[in-house]
């Protein structure tokens, strides 16, 4: 990416660190690209709702999110842990907060320690 800015620049050190990921992940340039890409991401306009909503998610809420998508998990599938898709969405929005109970519940079910979610 160097001092560029550009979509096409973005989208070519995104597909290198992936390929670098993969192929030779010891490799330097990840951590170089790595820092571009952020700097990127938290400069353009593009991204900065996302950064927002980020910003504003409590960690373990955020924490639950990238757990989800890792399992390919949807609401209805942590009715066992939380309860209905409802009560997920107002822990999602900010509405409510993850209990104890849910907290405990969640850790054993991505056997994580509690205080990932806290």
């Amino acid at each position: 990416m160097g001092n560029s800015t550009s979509e096409d620049a973005y989208n070519d050190a995104l597909a290198m660190v992936d390929y670098l990921i993969e192929h030779d992940d010891e490799n330097p340039l990840i951590d170089f690209l790595s820092a571009k890409i952020a700097d990127y991401e938290n400069s353009n306009e593009r991204f900065a709702a996302f950064n927002k909503a980020v910003d504003d998610m409590p960690t373990g809420v955020a924490a639950l999110r990238v757990l989800m998508d890792q399992h390919g998990l949807s609401y209805s599938d942590l009715k066992e842990e939380i309860g209905s898709k409802s009560l997920i969405s107002q822990i999602f929005s900010g509405t409510r907060s993850l209990t104890i109970a849910h907290i405990k519940a969640l850790s054993e079910r991505f056997n994580v320690r509690p205080d990932l979610f806290l």
